[in-house]
């Protein structure tokens, strides 16, 4: 069982490693506002703006990964956020406390939607 979550933990850190040292420069920032549809989503706008903005500019790539593109379960959001990876720094539920989270990824969602439909 033990061998089993440590094998689980290193597949799903090789994983996010992937992602976090991809092509920082891969997606392009949307060139319309996002249509948000739900509270959720606005309040998550808001977070990312205060957190998320200076390093993935609308979504896009900049000091870190675009986001808009990414096709990551939103417990992989939840991860990356809390654990950080590479120059990502962690983020801690003082920091962005867990229904903020909640928003964040509703907010992500929409900006995929968005890039999608673009």
């Amino acid at each position: 069982m033990r061998r089993n979550l440590l094998a689980t933990a290193v597949l799903l850190g090789l994983a996010l490693l992937q992602i976090g040292c991809s092509t920082a420069r891969r997606g392009e920032a949307l060139g319309m506002p996002v249509a948000l549809g739900t509270p959720a989503e606005a309040r998550g706008q808001q977070v990312f703006m205060q957190h998320c903005q200076q390093c993935h500019p609308g979504g896009a790539g900049g000091l870190g990964p675009a986001l808009n593109d990414k096709p990551l379960p939103g417990f992989m959001i939840r991860l990356q956020v809390r654990n950080g990876l590479g120059a990502m720094p962690a983020f801690s539920e003082r920091q962005i406390a867990p229904a903020e989270l909640d928003d964040l990824i509703a907010y992500l969602k929409a900006l995929r939607r968005a890039g999608r439909d673009a």
